[in-house]
């Protein structure tokens, strides 16, 4: 199992540049751990693609039932004092905002502390940093997304 923070989630729900990486990477192991709010994140960059006129109302209609799909299968976390005492520990140690603090704190509970063994599937440049910061495995790697360390 692997933590998806959304910004991987995405290209699994509607075509992207990177669409077909985080296909590959979700069939290495299908099982998904996210956060709480990454439902909402997703539906938020879903309804954004469609105002700024990236699809039309049957691709969204077609996106939100992939994006039902993914919830039924995948492991959430809920919103605990746990991940809010982490998040605001990250806000200060870490270049986050809210969310991605929250997303990250989420897994760092996930995986009892101990990162060195665990994947963080992310394309957000800041979550990805931190994420590594804190002893994840970061996927895709800089070199599968074309990008420079």
């Amino acid at each position: 199992m692997r933590f998806w923070d959304t910004s991987s989630i995405v290209p699994l729900i509607v075509e992207e540049e990177t669409s077909t990486l985080t296909e590959r990477i979700l069939l290495e192991d299908p099982e998904m751990a996210v956060w709480w709010g990454t439902e909402v994140e997703c539906v938020g960059a879903l309804s954004w693609k469609f105002r700024q006129k990236r699809f039309d109302g049957g691709d969204v209609e077609l996106a939100v039932t992939t994006l039902g799909d993914l919830v039924e299968a995948w492991n959430e976390f809920q919103p605990t004092d746990e991940v809010r005492v982490r998040s605001e520990r990250l806000l200060f140690s870490r270049r986050l905002g809210s969310a991605d603090a929250m997303q990250l704190a989420a897994a760092l509970l996930w995986c009892d502390d101990d990162p060195r063994e665990a994947v963080f599937v992310c394309q957000d440049d800041q979550l990805r940093t931190a994420a590594r910061l804190e002893g994840f495995t970061v996927l895709p790697t800089f070199e599968q997304l074309g990008k420079p360390f």
